[in-house]
């Protein structure tokens, strides 16, 4: 069998799979950002899975709304919301159109701009903190909501796109609980990094939001 080169683009049929398959596959992949000041590439090292109407976690779990109609959309496409009035996450779409699901993109190593992604997050100690965490690698790789929808399967000079990579071995792919999701979903092992990868973020259960409580 002839090797994939690495910088062929992952196609459609990639991410037209059961959401708990792409996720551990997307370990070791190359996510490419094209911004007006240059390019961005990252090695994918944690990401998180999320089944969509099946899922207590999942933005969809109560049907589709005008935040989460990308996550219905076809497979290969952008999913970025907006938390807690401060941050964007960047989601990848997987399954048929009309099931929705996708995978939440936590952590990963900068390949190539690291220039541009240090500028963005002036306050990382080191560049294994660039893009360690959501937050951190949406604003690393100037993600926000303008990006949701984007197709990633068009390659080129596309905004996003996702290369073949060097996948990561199945004996270096760890799966455990999600970070930070409560309720009926808490438990779910749908989170996948790379075994000792020093970008992959901690785990960190959900803490309920204390409410604020007048003085006495």
């Amino acid at each position: 069998m002839t090797d994939v080169p690495e910088r062929m683009p992952l196609t459609r049929d990639f991410f037209d799979r059961p959401v708990q398959d792409v996720a551990p596959d997307l370990l070791g992949r190359t996510l490419v950002r094209n911004t007006p000041d240059g390019r961005i590439e990252l090695r994918l090292t944690e990401v998180e899975a999320y089944d969509g109407e099946t899922d207590p976690g999942s933005h969809a779990y109560r049907g589709r709304t005008a935040r989460n109609a990308a996550m219905f959309g076809p497979p290969g496409h952008a999913y970025v919301y907006f938390i807690y009035g401060m941050w964007f996450s960047l989601n990848l779409v997987c399954c048929p159109e009309g099931q929705a699901s996708g995978v939440l993109l936590r952590a990963g190593e900068i390949l190539t701009g690291r220039q541009l992604a240090s500028g963005r997050r002036p306050k990382a100690r080191n560049s294994n903190e660039l893009a360690k965490g959501p937050a951190r690698l949406a604003t690393a790789l100037d993600i926000d909501r303008t990006l949701d929808g984007t197709d990633l399967c068009t390659g080129g000079s596309a905004p996003l796109s996702v290369l073949h990579g060097r996948p990561a071995a199945s004996d270096q792919v760890r799966n455990g609980p999600r970070t930070g999701v409560g309720g009926d979903g808490a438990d779910h092992p749908w989170r996948y990094w790379i075994s000792g990868d020093p970008t992959v973020s901690p785990y960190r259960r959900h803490t309920p939001r204390r409410r604020a409580t007048s003085a006495t």
